[in-house]
């Protein structure tokens, strides 16, 4: 009974595993979300994975979040149709989907003084495959068809590896 028991604790911290790997992100770093913060030099040494979160802290009032559709709604600074909105101060956005999101902050004038972001993430299960630098994820719950069903699949394959290992040593 003791092997199967270690078994089966294994098979559900391999599940669980992936978890543990995630990064959360403070967005800006010790500047936190705001206007002074260079975010492309903030951004450009990190490897952004699906199931880190970012955390955007700032004073709520003053800024907020505004997730932006495309990567042309991010250069013009177009906030007009957001993707999703925050201002709590206290945002966290977990990262669901391998692809590209856009982040600017909501309030007049500060995206075109550079508070913006934008987050280029990948799999870590994921198959190889080319992605086009312009996709993006619609937010932060949602998600597009060919990435959910491939992260499925992925994940799909994982359990069913680790159920015939399991099985194999009961």
């Amino acid at each position: 009974m003791g092997r199967k028991n270690t078994i089966l604790l294994a098979l559900i911290a391999a599940l669980f595993a992936k978890e543990a790997f995630a990064t959360q992100y403070d967005v800006g770093g010790s500047q936190g979300w705001d206007e002074s913060t260079d975010f492309n030099t903030w951004s450009s040494g990190k490897t952004f994975k699906v199931g880190d979160q970012l955390v955007f802290k700032y004073s709520s009032g003053l800024h907020s979040v505004v997730e932006l559709g495309s990567e042309s709604d991010f250069k013009s600074c177009d906030i007009s149709n957001p993707v999703n909105s925050m201002s709590s101060g206290n945002d966290v956005v977990k990262l669901n989907n391998a692809g590209t999101r856009y982040f600017a902050c909501g309030t007049a004038g500060h995206c075109a003084q550079g508070m913006k972001v934008k987050i280029a993430n990948s799999c870590w299960e994921c198959p190889s495959t080319p992605s086009s630098s312009s996709s993006s994820s619609s937010s932060s719950s949602a998600s597009s068809p060919a990435s959910t069903s491939a992260a499925s699949a992925s994940q799909g394959l994982t359990v069913y590896v680790m159920l015939i290992f399991a099985l194999l040593f009961v």
